[in-house]
């Protein structure tokens, strides 16, 4: 397999949290030139409480509107891993799925959700999370990590930076000012979860945007933790 370099790959646990966490920083960085690949753990198929919407429906639903967010965003490819909805575990089997996309892409930087947020999160969250900083450091990194993936042409890779979102202690802001508008309307593609376009949501996502820029030069911001790997 022939290595396809992108600087970003982004590894999210159900669609529309990606855009909710990243979405700003991924227009800008696009705008910037930088190539962002998506990478879906699961299919989001329990996210609803309506119980006429099946499963597998949902799922089908939720993918399309995961295509049609990151196509306002500029996302140059999504890839879905299709896990059930609640039912990932920290395996040596999905940490290699992470493994191969991080050797095959040989990003930069990886960004994902943060999964140290104390008490209540979504498990899903914090297998990614986890899952995803191992695949980082070390197995994408040593050779004899899943010597399988060298006869696949995947050779060790090391990723010089991992952006959490939805960080209890923030270390880094980006700057969404100018592309705010397009994180709301990728957003808003994933109806089955947050409706229709509503002002009152919106409302609360600039002052969320506004809070976490309290401080910088700009007006509004996504906040990260941020991981600089050394080795």
């Amino acid at each position: 397999m022939v290595s396809e370099k992108a600087e970003v790959v982004v590894f999210i646990p159900h669609p529309d949290d990606a855009e909710i966490g990243f979405g700003g920083t991924a227009a800008r960085w696009i705008r910037e030139g930088k190539n962002i690949i998506y990478v879906l753990c699961t299919n989001g198929d329990k996210g609803t409480s309506d119980p006429e919407i099946k499963p597998e429906q949902l799922a089908k639903i939720r993918e399309e509107e995961q295509l049609a967010a990151a196509k306002i965003l500029g996302i140059r490819e999504v890839i879905f891993l299709r896990h059930p909805d609640q039912g990932l575990e920290d395996t040596s089997e999905f940490r290699k799925e992470l493994v191969r996309v991080i050797r095959r892409y040989q990003p930069e930087t990886v960004v994902t959700v943060d999964p140290y947020r104390p008490y209540i999160s979504h498990r899903d969250h914090r297998i990614t999370g986890r899952v995803v900083l191992d695949a980082v450091f070390p197995y994408a990194r040593d050779l004899y990590a899943y010597p399988d993936l060298i006869e696949e042409g995947l050779q060790p890779h090391k990723v010089k930076e991992v952006l959490l979102w939805s960080s209890d202690g923030p270390n880094y802001c980006s700057d969404i000012t100018d592309t705010f508008d397009l994180k709301l309307a990728a957003l808003f593609c994933h109806k089955s979860q947050i409706g229709h376009d509503n002002p009152e949501r919106k409302e609360r996502m600039r002052e969320r945007a506004s809070a976490q820029a309290e401080g910088e030069e700009f007006e509004l911001a996504e906040a990260f933790y941020r991981i600089e790997i050394s080795r």
